[in-house]
């Protein structure tokens, strides 16, 4: 690959995901795109250049840009996050859908469903009645692939090895492989989070507002100027007094003009309508 085949497609990457890729990671792309041009019989990475680059290649753009993305996840990551969700954020969320209430939380950059399946955990082991509220979960990822892995919802037991035998044993049944045994979330689980494919970079065709965004190292891949973009973004669907939780490595920049308040490690908050600051209640 040429320094201008990859500045080629680093610059499309960017343009249609906010990937970012420098030099140090020619490499790594390379490699990547290699086995695209493999899978399609393409001889030349001008070639496949020229594919992404037209309207019959749509398809295989898509396809790239999932060949490019790290998807890496895992059941409670970040166990804070799933700590605060637990202790000081649903139980007005609960009181409130008790009472009619409409709750709604997003899972931006999913992956394999680790995330949003956790966080329906967490709600169904502090909420046994949870099949009778509104609450729902949007659980959405750039990368059809993955999302078709999470929502079969099957797992293997080294992925499993974080999780409290508790929820292992409510939360899970086992089903036979060609080799041993693997592990499915149950249906309880399952029908609380809805899959959907979306690129951050574009429209947002939600409605409504949500009461908690959970949006984990998925912002680092993109550049300065893009996660400025994106966080008044969040902010306009979150809703008054709503929460949003980053990354380990993520930080709303101070000079970032949201009202966003840091309330925790990684943690957001917006204020309530009728208060002057977010805080930890």
């Amino acid at each position: 690959m040429s320094d201008t085949e990859f500045s080629a497609i680093a610059e499309i990457a960017h343009r249609e995901a906010g990937l970012v890729f420098t030099q140090g990671k020619a490499s790594l792309v390379q490699s990547r795109i290699n086995r695209r041009l493999r899978k399609l019989g393409i001889s030349s990475f001008s070639k496949y250049i020229s594919l992404i680059s037209s309207q019959q290649g749509e398809n295989e753009l898509k396809l790239m840009i999932s060949s490019l993305t790290t998807n890496i996840s895992s059941f409670f990551r970040e166990s804070h996050h799933f700590e605060i969700l637990a202790d000081k954020v649903l139980p007005k969320l609960l009181s409130y859908a008790r009472a009619g209430g409409r709750v709604r939380i997003w899972s931006a950059g999913c992956s394999t469903g680790q995330e949003p399946y956790s966080i329906a955990m967490t709600i169904c082991s502090v909420a046994p009645d949870v099949e009778a509220l509104d609450i729902k979960i949007l659980a959405t990822d750039i990368d059809e692939n993955v999302l078709n892995t999470a929502r079969v919802g099957t797992y293997s037991e080294k992925e499993l090895a974080n999780i409290d035998s508790n929820y292992r044993n409510n939360f899970f049944s086992k089903t036979q492989n060609g080799s041993g045994t693997d592990f499915q979330v149950t249906n309880q689980i399952r029908n609380l989070v809805f899959f959907r494919e979306l690129n951050l970079l574009r429209n947002w065709p939600m409605k409504g507002f949500f009461d908690v965004i959970f949006c984990r190292n998925v912002v680092i891949y993109f550049d300065e100027g893009t996660q400025l973009s994106l966080w008044p973004r969040f902010e306009s669907v979150t809703a008054p007094g709503g929460w949003l939780f980053v990354g380990h490595s993520e930080r709303l920049p101070e000079k970032l003009d949201t009202h966003f308040q840091n309330v925790g490690p990684t943690t957001y908050r917006l204020p309530n309508k009728s208060n002057t600051s977010a805080e930890l209640e």
